[in-house]
């Protein structure tokens, strides 16, 4: 079986996971911005493996993620605290309980773990997980700065071998880091330094989650486009449904094999 082959029955399988039961029709529309079938497919995800999400928010990934691993491995779910200090944080992690109380079964092999750094870290035991895996965050914890414990922690938890992905917003290389904070996009050099100052290898970068159309000009940073649209004025929200969601970088770390 050749390359090409094998890489087309790789993403025709994951697209079949994609559309199952358990997601919204409003979730699966992102599926055109955010790519989760080619995108797991680049980060390997198996059905047998220890993946740890980290903030899944509503749990737009963790539906696929729970149709991907098909009840054999382990998903652990690094959620807000449920007694954060933040409102929202706390809010949200109830939802997230609630909606997965619903589906118990889609959800059988989920474990909930705190995170929320820098005091909140342990997202899974030393050198246990597979893979790790963090959807447009980077810059939330920039603005405690507390991205690079962030960092550090998913080493720690990731087994030698093991695979980081990450996928954020991307700036531009010109902006500096008051500029990633306020808007919402961080540079992918800022974030390939994090990963290695942790003790991660970049394996490959990828160009799925790209938008061509995004300026990173807007004037509420990434929040202006879908799915938040801080905007006012119905010209204004159709100019920026039109662009779609943030051109966004696709990275895969390596852990390194105990020398």
């Amino acid at each position: 079986m050749g390359k090409t082959t094998l890489a087309f029955i790789l993403v025709f399988t994951s697209l079949f996971a994609m559309a199952n039961e358990h997601r919204s029709a409003n979730n699966m529309q992102r599926d055109q911005y955010r790519h989760p079938a080619q995108t797991l497919t680049f980060f390997d995800i198996q059905p047998e493996q220890t993946v740890v999400e980290i903030w899944p928010g509503g749990g737009w990934y963790t539906e696929v993620l729970a149709e991907k691993m098909n009840g054999k491995g382990q998903l652990i779910a690094a959620h807000f605290p449920k007694d954060s200090n933040v409102n929202f944080f706390r809010r949200s992690r109830q939802q997230f309980e609630d909606k997965i109380s619903l589906q118990k079964d889609h959800y059988k092999n989920l474990t909930l773990k705190d995170f929320e750094p820098p005091k909140s870290l342990n997202i899974a035991d030393p050198s246990s997980a597979d893979r790790v895996l963090t959807f447009r965050n980077v810059h939330n914890w920039m603005r405690n700065d507390s991205e690079q414990v962030a960092f550090d922690a998913f080493f720690k938890a990731l087994k030698p071998g093991g695979i980081l992905g990450v996928v954020e917003h991307r700036a531009p290389d010109s902006f500096n880091l008051q500029q990633m904070v306020d808007s919402g996009y961080v540079s992918s050099w800022y974030v390939i330094k994090l990963a290695k100052q942790a003790g991660f290898v970049l394996l490959e970068s990828s160009e799925i989650n790209a938008n061509k159309l995004d300026t990173k000009s807007h004037p509420n940073g990434v929040w202006t486009l879908p799915p938040t649209l801080r905007i006012k004025g119905e010209s204004n929200i159709k100019k920026y449904k039109a662009i779609g969601e943030s051109d966004r970088m696709t990275l895969k770390f390596l852990k390194p094999q105990a020398i």
